[in-house]
């Protein structure tokens, strides 16, 4: 199955979710995001990382990183591998230099961790066929969302608390995606991508 890769393209805090952060991935080589609701501890460890800030003491993530180099361990690439009813799947693919072994993980704890070893981060075109949001040259222009720290994470205007999209038709509710992208509102649009999945 040919994989596809990704890079991280913003994060950004939840409106309707209380600690919770949109991650936004987006494919290297083409137009479509790939936005997944991750924890608040997940996203201020992928932040610190990509703002290389180094805490008084090692994080969980720092820690695995410390334990993989002492037993000559690396992450050769993290891989979201699945999403089952809205959940993604990710997988840490780990070499010692002769074996080679694949660890499931949460996407935010392998993305947090594959950060800490520069490795590369992909999906299949399944799910981004399934899950992706598409982004028309315009939009294109428009969005650059850029990865923040924590304490310059970025509120999406937008976002209603409370949203039940079941009430809506699938014409409104394209629309209403059409604008979420717009605003660049990932988390929105992500909610509603899902809703549109149930109904087909």
């Amino acid at each position: 199955m040919k994989k596809i890769k990704l890079e991280i393209l913003g994060l950004s805090s939840s409106q309707s979710q209380t600690g919770s952060f949109a991650l936004v991935l987006g494919e290297t080589e083409g137009s479509r995001r790939l936005p997944i609701i991750i924890g608040m501890f997940e996203a201020q460890a992928i932040a610190i990382e990509i703002e290389k800030i180094l805490p008084n003491r090692p994080m969980t993530h720092d820690l695995f990183k410390s334990f993989a180099n002492n037993f000559h361990f690396t992450v050769e690439e993290i891989v979201i591998s699945d999403l089952k009813e809205g959940v993604f799947f990710a997988k840490i693919v780990c070499s010692d230099g002769l074996k080679r072994s694949e660890i499931d993980a949460r996407p935010s704890d392998a993305i947090a961790i594959g950060l800490r070893f520069d490795s590369p981060i992909f999906t299949y075109e399944a799910i981004l066929a399934e899950a992706g949001i598409v982004l028309t040259d315009e939009q294109e222009e428009e969005a650059e969302p850029k990865a923040e720290p924590k304490s310059k994470v970025k509120k999406e205007a937008g976002a209603k608390k409370g949203d039940d999209f079941k009430n809506y038709s699938v014409e409104k509710l394209n629309e209403m995606l059409k604008e979420a992208i717009d605003k660049e509102d990932y988390e929105r649009a992500a909610k509603i991508r899902d809703e549109l999945s149930k109904r087909n």
